[in-house]
């Protein structure tokens, strides 16, 4: 076959080299081509242990050794595979499966290699020809490339653009998960519970699929992938799906199988690290994982695996050095689904073999060692943050100025973290919990006499109207979507504090900590993981009228100015790329916002945010304690799952004509 380089053209953007992925060889791993008929329990298909099963087919498998070319049973080398270790078929030869294995192992000692590295899978040089290839991967129901490329002199512009697309995919499906779950919620309400729960993650995914959103179905992309950095953390296995990360909604192994293989032989791409079988060793940076199949519906491994499917795709990937992707699964308290995926980076694999396992069973078995140059494990950084959280101190015995800049206000400790110089500025602060009007706030908008509803509120609600008619948030606390202004009850009503409508006045959830940074002089990050569409905090300050904020300004400008903040609220649950009809919500409305808020004595975290273009957290009017509407507060939001250790960032705007200057504390 011949070979190519593709290039991904970007508008107003350079191009980046895609090598195509073909070519020829051979080679193999020894073992059984197949296994002797025998009576065993039923065997299931390889899910992982956090997962539910789906209702989503996995790209067929046909990758049973169809190549004629290929000898399971050739001899064994140091080139390829050890097929077992020393005394495995002599202490096990009772087996019928074992003694086939002998049996190819004795009738082959002396036989030669047949068509030594025949299709074997191999880079193509970059002096070859070259193809145009659109970015665009929003065709409906659009089937998985069977081409493998690779992604390589991405620019600075096209990391950012990639970025922001996988970014706007990510909120698009959890904007999606959150719409689904809410009229599942309505749905069963009128059945009074008797209809099965929806599959949010699933049904998301679908639509997203329908709708042609996935991404990454034009190529198979070996290696990192576009916009996906090490660290990112997912919260259904269904998203990596629809990223690319990850195409088997169950299977641990993604493999383009050997039926959409151009040499017809399967290749590896990516692998789901989460425990699932007991041989399975994870050493961090050095991971013996455990091939699949052979387990029964409760995870007991009870028959021997074999070499096909994403097993003979890693004998594959390993034999040619292509690398694979790792996503760490494990269970997590706090997630939406209580358990967690990260992306861990590239690993090449450089050993594979063949043994009995704990069960007594034979299975495939493959040594992963993670790439030089790549940033540091996202799994590890949650093990650190967790640590953090309740160790401080152990986990970083230096660097720490205060473990509560708050000084107890808030629900939680806002740490103060410095280990590059002695600068200690956010301890001469007042910490402001809560934003200060001016008083004449309070009444040119009226008394808003609140609601009634004293066993907590409904879709009835007067609040609940003012909001047109539905509540703002879910009943986890989730921003259904971004609006202009939302109404959440307040002291005058007569609902509980828990009630479902009052979710940005109850302070910090999460802990946090503002830290030294190089680049921006002051960051925030957070310590938990912080689910997308959650509420973050308040951004807080003294607010100043527009004439007052002018004077001020004489002195030096230590103000923020929210007109400037960009609408991002927009942004968070817009579905028209699924429903061709979607509105953007315009109600309530709020006019300009006039006013400006002094930070140079008083503040809270948020102020020590830093500016980006591409945000993970948003700004979002809210009203609770008066009902002017031209002085809301600023409450700020998650834009997508946010993992511990990452920095937190806004999009404060740009300079009006009240200053030029970026309304940028540090």
């Amino acid at each position: 076959m011949g070979s190519a380089i593709d290039l991904f053209l970007y508008p107003d953007h350079s191009t980046a080299t895609i090598t195509t992925v073909s070519g020829s060889a051979g080679g193999g791993i020894g073992g059984p081509s197949t296994a002797t008929t025998l009576k065993t329990p039923k065997v299931e298909p390889k899910l992982e242990p956090l997962d539910e099963p789906l209702g989503v087919s996995p790209e067929p498998d046909n990758s049973r050794n169809p190549n004629p070319h290929f000898s399971p049973s050739a001899p064994l080398t140091d080139s390829n595979f050890t097929v077992a270790p020393p005394g495995f078929v002599e202490n096990n030869v009772h087996s019928g499966f074992n003694a086939e294995l002998a049996s190819n192992i004795e009738e082959n000692d002396e036989l030669q290699v047949i068509y030594p590295d025949a299709l074997a899978i191999v880079p193509v040089p970059e002096e070859d020809q070259l193809s145009t290839v659109e970015c665009s991967s929003r065709r409906k129901s659009q089937q998985r490339s069977a081409e493998l490329v690779r992604v390589m002199n991405l620019q600075i512009e096209d990391e950012r653009y990639f970025r922001d697309l996988v970014r706007k995919t990510r909120m698009l499906y959890d904007s999606l998960w959150v719409y689904t779950m809410v009229e599942d919620e309505k749905r069963r309400s009128y059945t009074n519970g008797r209809m099965p729960r929806t599959r949010g993650d699933l049904k998301a995914a679908t639509m997203m699929k329908d709708s042609g959103l996935w991404l990454n179905r034009e190529k198979r992309i070996v290696g990192a992938i576009p916009g996906i950095h090490v660290g990112d953390v997912f919260f259904f296995r269904m998203e990596l799906c629809v990223l690319g990360i990850h195409g088997q909604a169950q299977a641990g192994i993604d493999f383009l199988s050997s039926s959409h293989s151009s040499n017809g032989e399967p290749i590896a791409t990516s692998v789901i690290v989460s425990g699932g079988y007991e041989d399975d060793e994870d050493g961090g940076d050095v991971i013996v994982y455990t091939g699949h199949g052979g387990q029964d519906k409760h995870g007991k491994q009870v028959v021997h695996q074999k070499l096909d499917g994403g097993n003979l795709g890693m004998e594959r990937s390993k034999h040619h050095g292509i690398e694979v992707r790792v996503v760490r699964g494990f269970k997590y308290k706090g997630s939406a689904s209580e358990k967690v995926y990260v992306y861990d980076g590239l690993y090449k694999i450089v050993d594979a073999w063949f043994e009995v396992g704990k069960s007594g069973f034979g299975v495939y078995k493959f040594k992963l060692v993670r790439m030089e140059g790549q940033p540091e494990l996202g799994s590890a950084i949650l093990k650190f943050a967790e640590n953090i959280r309740t160790s401080p101190l152990e986990a970083r015995p230096s660097g720490y100025v205060s473990l509560d800049i708050s000084s107890n206000k808030e629900n939680v400790p806002v740490f103060l973290f410095n280990d590059i110089d002695s600068n200690y500025e956010p301890l001469s602060y007042e910490y402001l919990v809560k934003t200060i009007f001016p008083p004449f706030v309070y009444h040119l908008g009226g008394i808003d006499g609140g609601c009634d509803c004293v066993s907590g509120c409904s879709s009835d609600c007067v609040c609940a109207k003012k909001n047109g008619g539905e509540f703002a948030y879910d009943m986890n606390g989730l921003l259904l979507r971004g609006k202009p202004l939302i109404f959440e009850c307040g002291p005058h009503c007569s609902c509980p504090p828990r009630c479902c409508n009052r979710i940005s006045q109850k302070g910090l959830r999460n802990r946090f900590e503002v830290f030294r940074s190089m680049e921006t002089g002051w960051g925030v990050r957070s310590l938990d993981l912080i689910q997308a569409g959650s509420f973050i905090c308040e951004y807080t300050g003294v607010v100043l009228t527009r004439e007052q904020a002018q004077v001020f300004t004489m002195n030096g400008d230590s103000l923020v100015y929210p007109n400037r903040f960009g609408e991002r609220w927009a942004e968070w649950g817009d579905l028209s790329q699924v429903f061709p009809h979607y509105v953007r919500p315009s109600y309530p409305s709020v006019p300009p916002l006039n006013f400006a808020m002094d930070v140079s004595r008083m503040r809270n975290v948020a102020c020590y945010m830093s500016h980006s273009s591409c945000p993970n957290v948003f700004v979002q009017l809210v009203l609770f304690d008066h009902s002017n509407v031209a002085f809301p507060h600023l409450m700020l939001f998650a834009m997508e799952d946010i993992p511990p250790m990452r920095e937190l960032s806004l999009d404060y705007g740009a300079a009006d004509e009240w200053t030029e200057k970026l309304a940028i504390c540090n």
